[in-house]
């Protein structure tokens, strides 16, 4: 399974289907713009072993950070240790906005 969705994609999985959406942007960058992809909810991610424990295993889960970059694929490997069935936006925030994603 791949561990990447494009910001297209995402579009039609939140239309589509219940997905648990995480911003995993770490705090200085949420602080910064405080906007979230419509449905999503933030989650410090130096805090992941504690929040990540309230996810039902097998869900479908999307993260997203500022550029799809190290905290969201960290993030993503954590969670799919713990049996999380998880991917990231590729391009995070950045490409979600670039291609017209709404943020709240």
């Amino acid at each position: 399974m791949t561990t990447t969705i494009g910001p297209e994609d995402l579009k039609k999985l939140l239309k589509s289907s219940d997905v648990v959406l995480l911003d995993v942007r770490r705090k200085a960058d949420y602080d910064a713009d405080p906007h979230l992809i419509p449905g999503a909810a933030w989650r410090n991610p130096e805090e992941v072993e504690t929040w990540s424990r309230g996810l039902k295993p097998g869900s479908p889960v999307v993260v997203y950070c500022v550029k799809g970059g190290s905290v969201s694929q960290s993030i993503t490997e954590n969670l799919t240790r713990a049996q999380m069935n998880v991917r990231y936006v590729e391009g995070g925030l950045k490409a979600w906005k670039e291609s017209g994603g709404r943020v709240d």
